[in-house]
């Protein structure tokens, strides 16, 4: 354990930090391990987090209306957190027909969504052609949605089941109607954590090459964590810290979203679910170390909307969006609704202090005119240190 630091060596640290994000000089894993000490006041790094916000983004807060499809809940892995899967013949087991999929689509087209967030099992009955005839159906019913399609660690499985390169199959992908690429998957990248949740799974090597792959031919993607586990503050701004220097390789990722651990119905239900003071704390340690994202968001569905609200003045900038159909982490216990209406997010937005803006996946303002919209400029590309 940690010696415990007094007053004024707390102090004299914060004091170095605070100097260093007035200059905007970036901070070390050492720094960022140290913001997660109990003896820092969870109300200065939230205030040195809303400072980096209000220079990233001001007062804007962003929300989209989206829909989430998973076309599949069937999956060869058993990752430790997921209360998701199920097994080819388990009771739960489901895989959508076209049918069901373009039923899905129409419902988020009707409902003005300008994006789907599409992800699901990696079923072992399923070949490549049955994901990619996914998004094929879907883009040439509703050209208009955007498809943010499959995390890396799917595009890992489809090169396994291909073997093809992943240029080429985020290529074919593109051409398809993917659009861009969710960041799920990456959990916890540090070696003495990933094998004990998610064995077996895209490594963290694997995933970061189909991101890098991504950006590199024009897609941009998005980047997770999965904290409140068994990980601890080091592992954590470890993983910061690699998405940090890909980001400063590549510029490709939008935005970094938090995820909060739920531990109902999967194989870590014995340990508790992280306390509101974690999830302010990690969404403001994740604003300040990650000098190179333009976006930080704070993902009602697993922080609840409470949290969720106030995260928006301890760093975050974004709140997601309507997320109807959300089904992956309501599995593992998430009590936050199924949905939220444009005008409940506005509302929270506005209650916060902050002023709401739609976007659309790629962060251009969207401007509504009756049941019509079109993204108009785009938001601000990303300032680094």
């Amino acid at each position: 354990m940690a010696e415990i630091l007094n007053k004024t060596e707390v102090e004299a640290q914060l004091r170095d930090i605070r100097q260093k994000v007035e200059n905007q000089e970036r901070l070390s894993l050492e720094e960022g391990v140290f913001l997660y000490r109990p003896e820092v006041s969870l109300h200065e790094v939230g205030e040195l987090a809303n400072q980096v916000r209000q220079r990233m983004n001001g007062k804007a807060a962003y929300y989209n209306v989206n829909t989430h499809l998973n076309p599949t809940n069937v999956c060869v892995y058993r990752c430790k957190f997921c209360a998701f899967r199920s097994d080819l013949r388990g009771p739960k087991a489901y895989t959508m027909s076209d049918e069901q999929i373009l039923q899905r689509g129409k419902e988020a087209d009707d409902a003005g969504a300008t994006e789907m967030h599409i992800v699901g099992g990696l079923h072992h009955k399923l070949k490549y052609d049955w994901y990619l005839h996914v998004i094929k159906i879907l883009k040439e019913r509703y050209p208009r949605l955007h498809l943010k399609a499959w995390t890396a660690v799917e595009y890992e499985w489809f090169r396994h089941l291909t073997k093809r390169s992943y240029h080429d199959i985020l290529s074919e992908m593109k051409e398809a109607g993917v659009g861009s690429l969710p960041g799920g998957g990456a959990e916890i990248f540090h070696p003495e954590i990933r094998p004990e949740i998610c064995d077996h799974k895209a490594t963290t090597e694997e995933w970061m090459n189909v991101h890098r792959t991504a950006h590199q031919i024009g897609l941009r993607t998005n980047a997770t964590m999965l904290y409140g586990h068994i990980e601890n503050a080091m592992h954590r701004v470890d993983h910061m810290i690699h998405l940090r220097k890909l980001q400063d390789e590549t510029g490709g990722f939008q935005t970094f979203i938090p995820l909060s651990f739920h531990p109902e119905n999967n194989k870590l239900s014995h340990l508790k679910k992280p306390s509101p003071l974690l999830d302010l704390r990690t969404m403001a340690v994740s604003r300040l170390m990650l000098d190179n994202f333009q976006h930080i968001k704070a993902y009602w569905i697993m922080l609840g909307i409470g949290t969720a609200q106030s995260a928006l003045n301890y760093g975050a900038d974004d709140l997601d969006g309507t997320v109807r159909h959300e089904i992956i982490y309501h599995e593992a216990g998430a009590k936050t609704p199924e949905v939220l209406s444009v005008e409940h997010i506005r509302r929270l937005i506005e209650e916060s202090g902050h002023k709401p803006i739609e976007r659309d996946t790629l962060y251009h303002k969207v401007v509504r005119e009756g049941d019509e919209w079109e993204a108009s400029e785009a938001l601000p590309a990303a300032s680094t240190a």
